[in-house]
């Protein structure tokens, strides 16, 4: 598994300054966000693919930012998988990495070359670029991976979804191995000002360290941030048989619409209650097995309290007892590719026995009154995990993680 994120893009430095309660939001320095509402973000600093995989410099410019992260993550997962993907039946290994927006930077640039310059200027390149499934071919193409390969977009609930059609796909015996997860690059200026005037977003443009505050009665939208989660399914018996380290089972996926509004989510949670139970009723476990449920929580009015009442729908008063926490207090929200970051996070939560923190929490709301693991990370064995996303268009999509038994 592997990601790339704010807080950086080797997983014991990340999962370090995640469990110091470290925030990776600040400033915008990529574009001029001077005349902006917002004018900070989740940015993705320092980074250069050419450190993170080997490619030819040169076909850089075919990339989008998204593919560029997602072909980075991808190849530091496999390289921890352990798989040798130069042997063995390509038709048994797939890809399936989800985004909720695509190339949105690449959109932007070449709209102002066609009319700045005309549309001879427009790059060959675009809609390769720019497509939502950009990522997925090109981690495919870069490997020679030829068994099943698709994109979900999902908007925030893109890459759990993609983990989760996955994590079918090999069930159902199409496929021995999948690399998935999710890759956003939505940090640009267009982004900025949609999600701006969309009033989604927190304006705390004085403090950016504390502007994502998940649960906190001062919370005023979430913090647009970019990054990619990727990690490596395998098939048990093959993954035993060839002596791989396994780090998790990835035991239950749950999915359901709230059909009730394009943007806000359902007020009593309903749909995101139903994806939570088949989740853990996919992966055969009580509601008691669930240690730590690492939350949506956006640090947006509604979404909070709707996921807060959800919870409680599923777990009853034992939700009273059960760690929750919201890593984008953190990071930002990295929309498409969130839930593999998240994912990966409950995995290192299983492995690890800490639990991330939710930090700017100073003030609890007091229709938000779970156990959030204000402030510090925590001490705790468990055995399951549960990793929570909701999209944009009503999507809910819930995974079951545990120690492997």
């Amino acid at each position: 598994m592997s990601v790339v994120t704010p807080l950086g893009h080797e997983l014991p430095e990340f999962w370090d300054k995640l469990c110091a309660g470290k925030s990776g939001i600040g400033p915008i320095e990529r574009f001029d966000a001077s005349e902006y509402k917002v004018r900070f973000g989740g940015e993705i600093k320092h980074f250069n693919m050419l450190d993170h995989v080997d490619f030819d410099a040169k076909d850089l410019k075919r990339l989008d930012r998204f593919s560029q992260f997602a072909l980075a993550a991808a190849n530091k997962a496999i390289k921890m998988s352990g798989l040798d993907l130069s042997t063995g039946d390509p038709y048994r290994r797939g890809v399936l990495v989800g985004t909720g927006i695509g190339g949105l930077g690449e959109i932007e640039e070449q709209h102002s070359k066609l009319f700045d310059k005309g549309p001879a200027r427009v790059s060959p390149f675009m809609i390769p670029k720019l497509m939502a499934n950009a990522a997925s071919g090109n981690v495919s193409v870069n490997w020679g991976l030829k068994g099943p390969n698709s994109a979900v977009a999902t908007a925030c609930a893109s890459a759990t979804n993609a983990i989760g059609d996955a994590y079918r796909l090999i069930q159902y015996g199409d496929a021995d191995v999948m690399i998935t997860g999710g890759s956003e690059a939505a940090l640009t200026p267009m982004g900025l000002s949609g999600f701006s005037r969309m009033s989604a977003l927190s304006t705390r443009n004085d403090d950016p360290t504390t502007a994502s505050r998940p649960f906190d009665t001062g919370r005023d939208g979430f913090v647009l941030s970019e990054g990619a989660g990727i990690v490596v399914l395998e098939e048990y018996e093959h993954a035993k048989a060839r002596g791989a380290t396994i780090l998790a089972e990835l035991c239950g996926y749950g999915m359901s619409a709230d059909g009730t509004h394009i943007t806000a989510p359902d007020p009593e949670g309903r749909g995101a209650s139903r994806a939570m139970q088949g989740a853990i009723r996919d992966a055969g476990v009580n509601l008691d097995q669930i240690g730590y449920i690492n939350a949506h929580g956006t640090s947006t009015p509604l979404g909070d309290k709707a996921e807060t009442i959800a919870m409680k729908v599923v777990f009853d008063t034992a939700i009273k007892k059960i760690p929750v926490s919201s890593t984008k207090s953190q990071l930002g929200h990295m929309l498409g590719a969130s839930g593999g970051v998240e994912f990966v996070i409950s995995i290192l939560a299983l492995n690890s026995g800490i639990l991330p923190p939710t930090i700017n929490l100073e003030n609890p709301d007091p229709e938000c009154d779970l156990d959030y693991i204000p402030h510090k990370a925590r001490e705790a064995q468990i055995s399951y995990a549960l990793s929570n996303s909701f999209g944009f268009g009503g999507h809910n999509a819930c995974l079951v993680v545990g120690k492997v038994r």
